[in-house]
């Protein structure tokens, strides 16, 4: 599992590893969430831009206002969408610096089990929202199908049982799982919540084109790559290679799955 204690800050070694994923994700989202055209936007968590921009290219919007923590990410997100009705801003989650019915669809990618409070969080998202409009999100399934992560962490445990201990984290996960999500959005008022799985399809080129994104970076993915001694990469290279469905040309094809949720703010 990717530990909310060790943040996603570096914007090139997210896109090399989850990014290119999270940009399938997020286009199969907003085609699902069947927001009418010319409508605002909010995309909250930004990060590199894969939601804005699929928002952007698939639902011709009025406008759409990115708001991210990272300040690295904010401007990798505005260097990579270049679209007069795109801006971005730096702001927290939780508290938000936008007036009440502001904006007709509000939304986050693969963000919110990362916030402190999610309650408060989606308080906010619903009270930004104009009455009638969408919230909606969508999170990597991980402890499920998020297989790019889930065979890494089995590898890396069965070497090793203390790799991945989450000493006090796994609350902030459970929202990941559908029945818990779709409970979070009715607790915050929303009306016609649905929950579905977004199913990408994860080709990697052969094993080296798989590890070669752990080398650099910050995920708990990386940073416990990082932390070995050479002998103990190699031993976790090894193993890692010999549990992945490698093909016989050597490719290799996994799931990554994240589960999805909208709803409708009542009037």
């Amino acid at each position: 599992m990717e530990r909310r204690d060790a943040m996603w800050t570096d914007a090139e070694a997210y896109d090399a590893y989850i990014g290119r994923w999270s940009r399938i994700a997020a286009a199969m989202f907003v085609d699902w969430l069947g927001v009418a055209s010319r409508s605002s936007w909010l995309d909250v968590g930004c990060g590199t831009g894969a939601l804005s921009q699929a928002i952007v290219a698939r639902t011709d919007p009025t406008r759409v206002l990115g708001i991210d923590k990272s300040q690295a990410f904010v401007a990798r997100a505005m260097s990579s969408i270049s679209d007069d009705r795109f801006s971005v801003a730096t702001a927290d989650a939780s508290r938000l610096a936008v007036p009440f019915a502001s904006f007709d669809a509000v939304v986050s990618g693969l963000m919110l089990n990362a916030v402190p409070d999610q309650r408060a969080t989606l308080a906010e998202f619903v009270r930004v929202t104009r009455p009638g409009g969408v919230v909606a999100t969508y999170l990597w399934d991980f402890d499920g199908e998020m297989q790019v992560l889930r065979y890494f962490w089995q590898a890396a445990n069965e070497l090793d049982p203390a790799a991945d201990a989450a000493s006090d984290d796994d609350e902030a996960f459970a929202i990941c799982k559908p029945d818990r999500l779709k409970a979070a959005f009715e607790e915050a008022g929303l009306g016609g919540v649905e929950v579905r799985a977004l199913d990408v399809p994860a080709h990697f080129r052969d094993f080296d084109d798989y590890w070669a994104p752990l080398q650099q970076g910050h995920a708990p993915s990386q940073e416990h790559v990082a932390s070995l001694s050479a002998e103990q990469r190699d031993r976790l290279r090894e193993h890692l290679r010999a549990k992945l469905p490698v093909t016989t040309d050597g490719s290799i094809d996994l799931v990554a799955r994240a589960w999805a949720a909208k709803g409708t703010k009542p009037y």
